[in-house]
C-alpha cells in the first residue's frame, strides 16, 4: 500500500508541469510543508516518520493535487476539500456563523477530520498517509487567500487580467506567478522565510485557532480583489505591494502546520 502511495505521486510529478493545480502550487506547497518540518517536536517527528517513512512533507504536501488526475474518480468527492469560499467585506461575526453553517465536506469540516482519523489508533496505516498528506495541503490552502475568497468568481478564477503581458487568472497568478516571480526553489525559499522570523513572532503566528486563520486570510483576500481589479495588467508594482503578505501567508502556513501536527502527535 505504501508503495502504491508514492508510486502516485512520483507519476503525478512527471506529469505535473500538464496538471492545473490548485492553492499554492507546487512550490507554495513545499515551502510551508518544509518550514513546518523545522518546527516538530520529537514525538511529532517519529509519528510522521511511521507513517511516510523516510519521506518528508515537502514531498507529500502536493499528493491531493496530483491525484486530481486520476481517470477512476477515486478521489472525485475530495475536490471541494480545498477551499471554502465567503461573501466580501463580512464581519468576523457573520464569518463565524456562516463557516459554522457551511454543508458539506470542505476545507474546515476535512481538516478537522483529517486531525480526527491522525489522532484515531484505529485508523488504518494508508489511511493515515492519506490524511496526514491531505492535512499538510489544506493548512497550505487556507493560507492562499484566494482558497477563502468569493464563490462569485470561483476564488478569483473568473477573473482575467495579465501577468507580465500573459492572459491569466487571478487565483492563477496566487496559486504560483506570484511565488515563481521570487526565483527559489522550495528550499531556499522556506530557509530565507524561516532565517527572518524571530521566535518570538514564530510564537505569535502559531497562537489562536483554524477558524482564527481563515479568518486572516479572507480579510487578505479582500485586500487582493481590490487591488487587482478584471482586466488589469499585473507585473512589478503587483509584486511591490503583495511580496510581503504572500511571504507572511506562507511562513504562517509552515508555522501553524507544524504546531497541528505537534498538537496531533504528542
Amino acid at each position: 500500500m505504501k508503495k502504491h502511495f508514492f508510486s502516485l505521486v512520483l507519476a503525478a510529478l512527471m506529469l505535473a508541469g500538464s496538471l492545473r493545480t490548485s492553492a499554492w502550487g507546487p512550490t507554495g506547497h513545499r515551502v510551508t510543508a518544509e518550514i513546518a518540518s523545522f518546527y516538530l517536536t520529537a514525538k511529532a517527528k517519529l509519528a510522521i516518520s511511521r507513517i511516510i517513512g523516510n519521506e518528508s512533507l515537502a514531498m507529500i504536501a502536493n499528493w491531493p493535487d496530483f491525484i486530481k488526475s486520476d481517470t477512476t474518480d477515486k478521489y472525485k468527492h475530495t475536490s471541494s476539500w480545498h477551499y471554502l469560499d465567503f461573501p466580501g467585506h463580512i464581519s468576523r461575526q457573520e464569518f463565524d456563523r456562516l463557516l459554522g453553517e457551511a454543508k458539506g465536506e470542505n476545507l474546515y469540516s476535512q481538516t478537522l477530520a483529517m486531525i480526527k482519523e491522525l489522532k484515531t489508533a484505529s485508523t488504518t496505516p494508508e489511511r493515515k498517509r492519506f490524511a496526514l498528506a491531505f492535512l499538510v495541503h489544506m493548512i497550505g490552502d487556507m493560507h492562499q487567500p484566494l482558497h477563502v475568497g468569493r464563490d462569485e468568481d470561483m476564488g478569483g478564477n473568473k477573473i482575467q487580467l495579465s501577468w507580465f503581458d500573459r492572459p491569466t487568472n487571478l487565483h492563477k497568478v496566487w496559486d504560483e506567478y506570484l511565488i515563481d516571480f521570487q526565483q527559489y526553489s522550495y528550499t531556499e525559499y522556506s530557509n530565507i522565510l524561516n532565517r527572518v522570523v524571530t521566535a518570538s513572532a514564530a510564537k505569535s503566528m502559531q497562537s489562536g485557532s483554524i477558524p482564527d486563520w481563515m479568518w486572516q486570510s479572507h480579510v487578505l483576500s479582500d485586500k487582493v480583489y481590490a487591488g487587482s481589479p478584471e482586466g488589469a495588467k499585473l507585473s512589478y508594482s503587483y509584486n511591490y505591494v503583495f511580496v510581503e503578505d504572500l511571504n507572511a501567508q506562507l511562513l504562517k502556513g509552515g508555522l501553524r502546520l507544524a504546531r497541528i501536527l505537534n498538537d496531533t502527535f504528542k
